[in-house]
This record gives C-alpha cells, sequence and structure tokens, in this order.
C-alpha cells in the first residue's frame, strides 16, 4: 500500500464521517465498513514496520551514539569521576558553600546537672561557636594528610628531662616554657622567673608520635606562648631514648603517666596541674584517670581524637579502601619503631611476623600481644580500651572528637556515658579529620588546640580545682587564631637534636621545674593569673 493511496484512502473516510457524523443515530453500512478496512491496513502497516527495525536495534542504537560528539562523552566521565572522588574522600564543599561558609555548631553533649558545664564549659566562646574548616581542605582525609606532611610546625628549643620508670625504663620529658619561645625583650621581668609557679600542662602523643610531631609542637608552642609550662611525656622509645627495660608501652599503658604525674607533682605540689592526650594518648590518659578515680594526681585534662574502643576501630580502619590506607601507614610507622630497636623485638617478639606485617592488627599480634602478654590482638584491644573507665572519672575531662574522623570511628564515642558522668564534656564537630582541625583561608589556625587552651584556661580560674591560690600574675598575648602570626622566633632558635646515646645518660644533668614557695606570690595575683587569661578569650 503506497502512502498516496493511503492519503486517498484517508480523505474518503473523512469525508464520509463529515456526511455521516458518528453522532448520528443511523450510518450507512458502507461508512463502518470503510472505516474498519482503513484500521486493519493501518495496524498491518504499523506491524511490518516494527519487524523491519526489530532484525537490527543494536545497529540502530549504536548509530544513534555514534552521532554524540566525543567530548560530550569526556564531560560526561569527568562528572561521574568527580561525584564519586567527591563520596570517596568526603568532601563538603558543597554543604560549606550553601551554608555561606559559616561552619556548623560544635555540638555539646553533657549531664544537665554539670557543674562542669555551667561553671567552665559555659563560659567557652570557642565550644559554643562554630568551627569552620579551610575551605581547600574540606575532606578529612585532606585535614589528616594536610597535618602529616604540610602541618608548617612551629620550630623552637625543648628542655629534656630523663625520667627513670623505676623498672629499669626510661622516658624523655621535653618541656617548653613561655621563655623558651618569646624573645626576652617581648616579656615582662616577672615572666622571666615565674615559670616554677605557672601551671604545668603534661601532654600525651599519639601512636609512634613524640615531641616532634607536627600537632604536639602546634599544641606546646601555642600553650607555651600563652603562658603555660608544657611538658611532652614521650613514649618508651621515642623521641630518641631507648628501649632499656624488658617492656615498650601499648594502648592500655598507663604505668609510665602515673610515674610523670608522681613525678611532677613531687617537684611542684601546689601547682595546678592538666593532662592533655591525643589520638592513642587519649586512651590511655583517659584509662588513666578511670584507674585512680578519687586518688586522681591532676585537676583536670582533655581527650582529643580519642578511639575510646579500640576493637571497634580496629574493624573500623580495615572496612575500606581509604580507612585500609590509614591502616597500613599506621603499621609501617609501628614498623619504623620496631626496626628502631630491632634487638629488643628480636629477643621478645616474632621479629618475622612484624617484618610481615602491613596492618595494625599484625604488628600487635605478633609484637604487642607477645611483649604485653595478651594471648590475642581482640584481647588486647578490650582490656585496653578506655571506654570502661569513663564512668569512674573524678576529675573534669573535655573530649573533643569530629565526627568524620578517618581513624577514630563516631560509632565508638562516648554519648550516654557523658550524659552519665557529670564530670565529663563531650565536644562533637561535623569535621575535622583525626586531629586535622585547621581553620581560615590560610590554614594557620588548629581549632582543637585554641579550645583546649580556653577550656583549661577558664577550668583553671574556677572554682572546680584547689591549687589557684598558688598561681602567678603573668603578663599573656592575646588568643591568636593563627599559630604562626607574629611570631619572629622562627629563625631565631633552631631544632635539637633529640638522639640519645645510652652510654651518656648518667652524664646527662636532669632538668626540671623546682618547686617555691607559697610566699612568693600572693592569693591575689594567683587569682588574677586565671582572670586575666579568662578575659583574654573575649
Amino acid at each position: 500500500m503506497t502512502s498516496s493511496n493511503t492519503e486517498e484512502e484517508w480523505s474518503s473516510v473523512v469525508l464520509l464521517e463529515v456526511v455521516y457524523p458518528t453522532c448520528c443515530v443511523t450510518q450507512p453500512p458502507s461508512v463502518e465498513r470503510e472505516r474498519e478496512s482503513f484500521r486493519e491496513r493501518e495496524s498491518i502497516s504499523l506491524m511490518e514496520m516494527m519487524s523491519s527495525f526489530a532484525d537490527s536495534p543494536y545497529e540502530l542504537l549504536l548509530t544513534a551514539l555514534s552521532l554524540i560528539p566525543i567530548t560530550h562523552y569526556l564531560i560526561g566521565i569527568a562528572l561521574v569521576l568527580s561525584v564519586m572522588l567527591y563520596d570517596l574522600l568526603e568532601f563538603h564543599i558543597v554543604q560549606d558553600l550553601i551554608s555561606g561558609f559559616r561552619g556548623q555548631p560544635v555540638d555539646l553533649t553533657f549531664n544537665s546537672c554539670s557543674q562542669l558545664y555551667h561553671e567552665v564549659v559555659s563560659k567557652c566562646s570557642l565550644l559554643h561557636g562554630r568551627y569552620m574548616s579551610t575551605p581547600w581542605l574540606s575532606s578529612p582525609h585532606l585535614q589528616t594528610t594536610f597535618l602529616r606532611f604540610f602541618g608548617r610546625p612551629p620550630v623552637f628549643n625543648y628542655r629534656r628531662e630523663i625520667l627513670d620508670t623505676g623498672d629499669g625504663g626510661i622516658v624523655a620529658l621535653d618541656w617548653l616554657a613561655q621563655s623558651d619561645v618569646m624573645e626576652k625583650e617581648d616579656m615582662g621581668d616577672d615572666e622571666v622567673h615565674q615559670d616554677a609557679n605557672t601551671p604545668v600542662v603534661i601532654v600525651i602523643p599519639g601512636l609512634t608520635s613524640d615531641s616532634d610531631s607536627v600537632y604536639i609542637k602546634h599544641l606546646t608552642f601555642y600553650m607555651a606562648k600563652r603562658g603555660w609550662n608544657v611538658v611532652v611525656s614521650n613514649h618508651r622509645g621515642l623521641g630518641g631514648v631507648p628501649l632499656t627495660s624488658d617492656f615498650f608501652y601499648n594502648g592500655g599503658w598507663t604505668e609510665d603517666l602515673r610515674k610523670v604525674v608522681q613525678h611532677i607533682r613531687s617537684q611542684s605540689p601546689e601547682v595546678p596541674l592538666f593532662v592533655v592526650g591525643t589520638s592513642l594518648g587519649a586512651n590511655m590518659m583517659v584509662k588513666y584517670l578511670g584507674e585512680d578515680g578519687d586518688d586522681i594526681l591532676i585537676d583536670g585534662a582533655a581527650a582529643v581524637c580519642c578511639p575510646w574502643d579500640l576493637l571497634l576501630c580496629d574493624r573500623f580502619i580495615g572496612r575500606n579502601a581509604v580507612q585500609r590506607f590509614y591502616d597500613k601507614a599506621l603499621g609501617a610507622g609501628l614498623k619504623r619503631y620496631a626496626k628502631k630497636h630491632q634487638d629488643f623485638f628480636t629477643r621478645l617478639s616474632d621479629w618475622d611476623g612484624i617484618e610481615k606485617a602491613r596492618r595494625v592488627r599484625e604488628f600487635d599480634t605478633s609484637g604487642t600481644c607477645r611483649v604485653g602478654k595478651f594471648d590475642t590482638a581482640d584481647i588486647y584491644y578490650r582490656e585496653s580500651s578506655c571506654v570502661g573507665y569513663v564512668g569512674r572519672i573524678k576529675v573534669p575531662l573535655l573530649c573533643i572528637s569530629a565526627l568524620d574522623d578517618p581513624v577514630c570511628t563516631k560509632e565508638a564515642l562516648i554519648w550516654d556515658e557523658c550524659r552519665v558522668n557529670k564530670n565529663i564534656i563531650l565536644a562533637t564537630t561535623q569535621h575535622g579529620g583525626h586531629l586535622g582541625y585547621f581553620d581560615g583561608i590560610d590554614a594557620k589556625g588548629v581549632w582543637w588546640v585554641r579550645a583546649v587552651d580556653e577550656f583549661l584556661t577558664v577550668l583553671g580560674s574556677s572554682k572546680l580545682i584547689k591549687r589557684q591560690n598558688k598561681m602567678p600574675n603573668s603578663l599573656l598575648v592575646r588568643p591568636q587564631k593563627s599559630l604562626t602570626d607574629k611570631d619572629s622566633y622562627a629563625g631565631f632558635v633552631k631544632k635539637t637534636d633529640k638522639q640519645i646515646d645510652l652510654d651518656t645518660l648518667p652524664k646527662m644533668p636532669k632538668i626540671f621545674v623546682e618547686a617555691q614557695g607559697s610566699d612568693t606570690h600572693s592569693r591575689i595575683d594567683s587569682i588574677i593569673f586565671f582572670l586575666r587569661r579568662f578575659m583574654d578569650q573575649f
């Protein structure tokens, strides 16, 4: 049937319907027959067309696809890969853009009757503000990686003290005071001689970290410049000291921290003493606080990016490719630590297993469990986790964690425990990574460092500690958003080589802070010390 014939037949059908419309009650039989015949012919024609295309549908599809320009394909592939990468690396630049780069509010979890909140945390502006990460570091993985490789730590000299732990081991205590990071012409006459009466902050580094780690140097410099006496308690075998006993540290080992606290307290019995733990060091610190309970010798503490449950975190860092990257990186760090003390590990552990280890668990199975007398890695993780000791903590404790932490999972956070224990405040942020928390367009500021300093400052001026009557009056610089602004010291001091030969240990002079009598400063001066620091926050 040709198209011309079809048009003629359709015209005749239309003409007939005009003459004999369908609304008429009766129509001639010829009209009905003509209409039915046309419909049958149209149906047959359509079926013939469909059958002719059914033989090569893919040819039609490929022909259509070949007409699309190649540039459109490249743009589509780039968009798909960008979305996948955005999701894989957990970018949040779009959310930041939608929020007008205002950041997200800090979420506080605490007991409603907490005196710690009402007298201390309620006065901390940073904990009641927002955290906005550096726009070009809008990913927890970028934050964490930038900290490790491009953290731009300040340069200064520590003063070292070697402490005998009593079991044949030694730890290095690296001290830093305000006089060590500021030139004398920038300080008042009373500040140069007041270090012995200044409150002390003990810093506990994370896994395989020491006083030279980037985030530790940011923390120690900032707090020393603000007026604190800061001491980094390096783990056994780290900080350039050898392993001198048949034991090395692990995630649940608290005896070294206890010895350090007792040592400093014996030297300065009336000076406020605080502890800041980071990452695995925070787990050790929280466990120590719970173990000692009412007998604790410190006045307050802060835990930053604490893992809480080591078994959960072990499962977490093995879930996907990105997390396994951190697992391998941490495992490589442990292997480097073991190689520094190869004689020790060859004698007391499975050295072949350590050399083959690629993950933290594999190292712990061959090394940590052998030396620490744990039957399995799971038993080590369960017994060393601090989550079971949270309920026994009797001193003020601030806990800071990021919900996007790529190492310490948010699934282990102690939400309910903080609602029960009145001595604990949990501050969580949407972003920040693991110990990153860079903010500002130039990424010179580390938010958690300032938050810890503010918390301890307000805590020191509150009624919750008993030793504030021994505080000196100190002239302090105002808090700075950038850790390196106005720092003329950068080319003034040099990094100290902290490698120590075991044979020279008896000849090394010990540097420690000597306690002075309470008659040095009056009670009024003591109160002014913390009041001035508190007012500086505003």
